[in-house]
């Protein structure tokens, strides 16, 4: 099957708004967790989230958002827009601009977009509640686009002018990992030459807070220690939102542009707990599963990958249960280095998957991993895993990056140096 490379990525984050500001963020451990004025309130027992800078898309008229003046749109593009699709657009435009893209290639029907999103909780509540309140006439007739799962697929689309392959995946924190892997497989079937594959979140009350009933979230009041997965007294995640997009492309069509890779695909792995709706199998089979069948896409043995980007959202729970399917996959003598980058960024739910591979993508082209931040008591758990507590400048040449999402759906990509 043909060789895919990844040769653009764009990132709308909380540890940063481009690639160079993110390498900074991951190399030195600076989290993008803050305490939001919207979150002090006494309802609310969660008071941290990982917000995204320069951008402010409070107000419920589009209009209205202010963001950086480089990513400009029309008012008539942005009224069916949801804060996430915005960010989306952001990212997207990174990556095409990264990729050195052109209008061309884009609109080409041998290039495709994937996308993942849970939709916009904060866009359908104001509708249905406009609705409710003025009558069903009075409902936006861009409610829908604008809100439900699909609309970062219906934007981008649209806006983008996009004539090939186009989906969106809904596979809870599993979703952009489907959405990589599916490109990955449409590519290799010959199907399209070109993908852009982008995941995004809302970040803001409506769209973290529901959490709080499932008793998910981290209750911390101090940023600074609220995410800090593998340890002892972690005590739940902390919400995140924004975008990452990334394009991958056959070998052959990005050589022939004269595009630089940061990396290439080389395989990847999903499978289920068949469980519970909501928690991870304890012993973690699906995801051992997943990993175990990446392995053998990417026809290569555990020994070959040397660094582990965890889902290890911050819960006892997901920790536990990915601590243990890791050391299945991966026996001593081996002791692989593992570390989670939500620690500095937070959870971003459908995004994860996409954002994590993203952060490995830079590691590989510039030669570092990525450290566990937060972490003062390591779980005991761990076992023969070595937790990287900082960063290393070291260069590795294959990376996992795992993720998990509920009902037991898990997801696993290898990314090897280019």
């Amino acid at each position: 099957m043909k060789e895919v490379w990844v040769t653009g990525i764009g990132f709308i984050t909380s540890i940063g708004n481009d690639r160079s500001s993110v390498t900074d963020s991951l190399i030195n451990l600076k989290h993008g967790i803050v305490n939001p004025a919207e979150f002090q309130v006494p309802d609310s027992p969660v008071k941290v989230a990982g917000t995204i800078k320069e951008f402010d898309l409070e107000p419920s008229d589009p209009e209205d958002w202010v963001y950086p003046e480089k990513y400009r749109l029309p008012r008539a593009t942005l009224r069916s827009f949801s804060p996430h699709v915005l960010y989306a657009w952001c990212a997207v435009q990174q990556a095409i601009k990264d990729a050195k893209l052109s209008k061309e290639d884009i609109k080409s029907t041998d290039s495709g977009i994937y996308t993942a999103s849970g939709g916009s909780m904060r866009s359908i509540h104001r509708h249905l509640e406009k609705m409710d309140r003025k009558g069903i006439m009075a409902c936006n007739p861009l409610a829908i686009v604008a809100s439900i799962a699909g609309t970062l697929t219906f934007n981008l689309v649209a806006t983008l002018g996009i004539r090939g392959s186009s989906a969106g995946m809904v596979s809870a924190c599993a979703s952009s990992g489907h959405a990589l892997g599916m490109a990955l497989d449409e590519i290799r079937l010959g199907r399209q030459k070109r993908m852009l594959v982008v995941g995004a979140e809302d970040c803001n009350f409506q769209s973290i807070v529901p959490f709080c009933g499932m008793r998910a979230l981290s209750l911390e009041t101090d940023p600074n220690h609220a995410s800090r997965p593998f340890d002892r007294k972690r005590n739940g995640f902390v919400g995140t939102g924004g975008s990452v997009s990334m394009v991958l492309e056959t070998a052959e069509e990005a050589q022939r542009r004269g595009a630089v890779p940061y990396a290439k695909f080389i395989g990847w792995g999903q499978a289920s707990d068949g469980h519970n709706v909501a928690i991870s199998h304890p012993e973690g089979i699906g995801l051992k599963d997943a990993m175990t069948k990446a392995l053998k896409d990417a026809k290569i043995e555990p020994a070959d990958i040397d660094y582990l980007n965890a889902h290890a959202p911050s819960t006892s729970i997901g920790d536990a249960s990915e601590m243990k399917a890791i050391q299945s996959v991966f026996p001593l003598p081996q002791e692989l280095p593992i570390s989670s980058t939500k620690a500095l960024t937070g959870h971003g739910l459908s995004l994860s998957s996409i954002m994590e591979a993203g952060f490995c993508c830079l590691a590989l082209k510039d030669g570092f991993i990525p450290g566990s931040a937060n972490v003062t008591e390591p779980d005991p758990g761990l076992g023969h895993l070595h937790l990287l507590r900082e960063s290393k400048d070291t260069q590795v040449q294959r990376i996992m990056s795992n993720s998990s999402g509920f009902g037991g759906a898990n997801v696993s990509v290898i990314l090897e140096k280019a």
